[in-house]
């Protein structure tokens, strides 16, 4: 993790600078894939050679013993009958199946089942089959040549050669599951580090600002007390207060905040208020609500702040011109407030980038809002924070939903 930090110390800001590589990071996911790919592919690979060498072995062996039943007819020498039986009775992997020379089975069979060939009258009808789409060149040994008489030989395949075949598949799944904990495990590392540094970054705002807002509040006081600044006093006050506020919010990062019970909708129309006087008079504010017999738990200040993040990402959309309309009610998955804008929206590009730490399509901006938004509500609050919609030069919709007492349905409010 590849940063910086940069300080201006003297009575301003320390601002935490994440350095550009921070966020392009090299692809371990690919890297890991391209690893398993390679092993999985040279084991895959060897596997069928030895698969192949087995086969061409078992084809040989097969055709051995045949020949030894070839023996066992013919000859009448006694060495020879018993090194035939001798061959004929080393084989117990290979299932055969006998046939004559119209290729009819002639009820003969080695190394299969013989309870499922005695209760199952296809049985061994289905394994010709399945030996045939094997390998369809029986081996032929020939009894008479007039009248021609013939038996035709079908084999499959062995325990073992099964076994062979069957192993890429194994390591492949266990490849695939360790590929599958190792991201996990860096996954989990790589959240725990970006926590600790959203942790650090939130904290060191919060204390830089509390001097600066320590000083408003006393040439405030001062103001209050000439009569000619009573008229811009209350609205300097107002700034005060939002900058507490902020300062706040930055103290409650990396700490679990403290839900309670709560009107959404208060802390919403508040925020409507203080950022309509601060948006020119061409921006539009609807709100539409449906009324709650039960108030969700939330942090108040947390809140507000994801509020007022969606309401500056809209108003910088809009350009200064256009209508921001907020819409809340209840569903089955909890309060659903949608946040839309008529502004330009955003690309199909980058719809998938928008809560990514350091995105931003901004001249001025660290893009940290949206990420934080999402992470105040999905990890504080246990709800859902995404993009509803976007069209380019249409406007974009982002959906809020918090969650409610089990035992409130939509029907109940």
């Amino acid at each position: 993790m590849d940063y910086q930090l940069w300080s201006m110390d003297h009575g301003l800001w320390t601002i935490p600078y994440l350095h550009p590589n921070f966020y392009m990071r090299i692809n371990w996911r690919i890297i890991l894939v391209v690893i398993a790919v390679i092993l999985v592919s040279g084991t895959i690979f060897y596997s069928q050679y030895v698969a192949g060498k087995i086969a061409t072995e078992e084809r040989m062996y097969v055709t051995v013993w045949v020949e030894a039943q070839r023996t066992i007819l013919n000859s009448y020498d006694t060495a020879n009958l018993n090194l035939a039986t001798f061959i004929s009775s080393e084989n117990q992997e290979i299932p055969i199946i006998e046939t004559n020379e119209k290729d009819s089975i002639t009820g003969n069979y080695l190394n299969l089942d013989s309870s499922l060939v005695a209760s199952d009258s296809t049985y061994l009808a289905s394994k010709l089959e399945e030996f045939r789409r094997y390998n369809n060149k029986p081996i032929v040994l020939v009894i008479k040549d007039t009248p021609y008489t013939a038996n035709h030989y079908y084999y499959g395949q062995s325990k073992l050669l099964k076994e062979v075949k069957l192993y890429p598949l194994i390591q492949l799944i266990i490849v695939a599951l360790f590929i599958a904990i190792a991201i996990m495990a860096v996954q989990s590392h790589y959240r725990s580090a970006q926590n600790q540094l959203w942790a650090a970054m939130a904290r060191e705002t919060a204390h830089q600002l509390g001097t600066p807002v320590s000083s408003l509040e006393g040439w405030l006081e001062i103001l209050k007390q000439h009569d000619e600044h009573q008229q811009i006093v209350p609205e300097i006050a107002k700034d005060v207060k939002r900058l507490q506020l902020i300062t706040d919010r930055f103290g409650k990062i990396g700490s679990q905040p403290k839900l309670e019970p709560g009107d959404p909708f208060e802390q919403i129309e508040q925020m409507i208020a203080y950022m309509k006087k601060r948006s020119g008079g061409q921006v539009q504010f609807e709100f539409s609500k449906q009324p709650l017999s039960v108030q969700p738990k939330f942090s108040a200040p947390l809140f507000d702040w994801v509020i007022e993040n969606l309401i500056k990402n809209a108003l910088d959309a809009m350009e200064g011109k256009g209508t921001i309309t907020i819409e809340a009610h209840h569903t089955h998955e909890g309060l659903q407030i949608d946040v839309t804008d008529t502004g330009k929206g955003i690309s199909g590009v980058n719809i998938n980038k928008v809560f990514k730490p350091g995105f931003t399509t901004k001249k001025r901006g660290w893009g940290l809002g949206l990420p934080l938004s999402k992470r105040i509500i999905e990890e504080y609050h246990g709800g859902k924070l995404f993009v509803r919609w976007s069209e380019s030069g249409k406007g974009t919709s982002f959906r809020i939903i918090l969650p409610l007492p089990e035992d409130v349905s939509p029907s109940q409010t």
